[in-house]
């Protein structure tokens, strides 16, 4: 047996080494996922305000044009409706026609506001600009969350590859410390958004 002894404590620190580096590598790899899955949420929260900012703003803008154009034509047809006079005591086939034409233009523009009013009851140009601002700070406050658990994910990889011993391994196997995500330069001014 105690020819063996040599033996089987080379083999108990080896295997004990073994286990050692293979921890410290599996545990990097581990916290590099997911430190690569919260860029990933980064990322997708960006990508969803390029995609949702510009729908968004279009669509309050078809909103509020679609508004204001129908209003506008109801308006003009009723001026126009008032300013055609017919003389009850001499009514000519012109004039009435003229006078129904004004009329039917009236008609026209108020039967297209209250098709909108029935399809949408709530179609107010301030109600889609309050949930535009709604939408940009759910965006703006998604974007801060990731960014926030990106850093979060950083913390615990970069103390495990950079603290002793780890550090004498992480960098044969290739990990190396990852940045956090710092604001960039004039993003503490708000984002501006024109119509």
């Amino acid at each position: 047996m105690k020819r063996f002894l040599p033996w089987i404590i080379g083999a108990v620190v080896i295997i004990g080494i073994y286990s050692w580096v293979k921890g410290i590598n599996n545990t990097a790899v581990t916290l590099n996922q997911t430190v690569e899955q919260s860029w990933g949420d980064v990322q997708t929260a960006y990508q969803r305000r390029n995609d949702l900012i510009g729908n968004l703003v279009n669509t309050v803008k078809g909103a509020a044009d679609f508004e204001k154009s129908t209003l506008t034509a109801v308006i003009e047809a009723r001026a126009k409706a008032t300013s055609v006079t017919v003389d009850p005591t001499n009514i000519t086939p012109e004039q009435l026609a003229e006078f129904n034409k004004a009329q039917s233009g009236v008609s026209s523009s108020l039967s297209r506001l209250l098709v909108s009013v029935e399809q949408y009851p709530t179609l107010k140009a301030n109600e889609n600009f309050l949930k535009l601002q709604d939408e940009l700070a759910s965006t703006e406050n998604q974007i801060l969350t990731a960014r926030t658990r990106f850093n979060e994910a950083v913390k615990p990889y970069n103390n495990h590859i950079k603290t002793f011993p780890n550090s004498l391994f992480a960098g044969m196997f290739g990990f190396k410390e990852k940045a956090y995500f710092n604001a960039v330069e004039g993003a503490d001014k708000p984002v501006e958004v024109k119509f």
